[in-house]
């Protein structure tokens, strides 16, 4: 089974508890296999959230980014050089959020299913083949 790559808002809703249980289960089979990834990017963009008043949280922004980070079979999915030269060449027509193109050079890069609710990730996708996504 491949590793998984949380989009930022399902790895939110998962430690809130606001999944479908078959997703919070492929979410738990994978940390269980310590193939549950997240990106830095996802902790800049909860911290940005929460700056923004998009997102409030019981406890501060990095509080809560060091728990989110700190969970039980979490993988830091490293941002290398390679991957950032990938999500500025992706093929394709993807939009052009930078921290979705990198999600998204990510998950190819690990070879992981990125799981995500975003339409536009869905769709390019489906599209492209250049990325494996499951919707939540």
């Amino acid at each position: 089974m491949n590793p998984i790559l949380l989009d930022t808002h399902t790895a939110i809703w998962a430690s809130e508890g606001k999944l479908a249980s078959r997703i919070e289960k492929m979410i738990g089979d994978a940390a269980r296999r310590e193939q549950l990834l997240l990106s830095p990017f996802s902790a800049w963009e909860i911290g940005m959230l929460v700056q923004q008043g998009r997102l409030a949280l019981t406890s501060t922004a990095h509080d809560y980014v060091r728990a989110l980070f700190g969970r039980s079979g979490v993988v830091l999915a490293a941002l290398t050089p390679a991957i950032a030269v990938s999500a500025a060449c992706l093929p394709g027509a993807p939009h052009n959020d930078p921290v979705d193109r990198i999600l998204i050079a990510t998950a190819a890069a690990y070879g992981a299913t990125l799981l995500t609710r975003d339409r536009r990730l869905l769709e390019y996708a489906k599209l492209t083949r250049y990325v494996s996504c499951i919707a939540c």
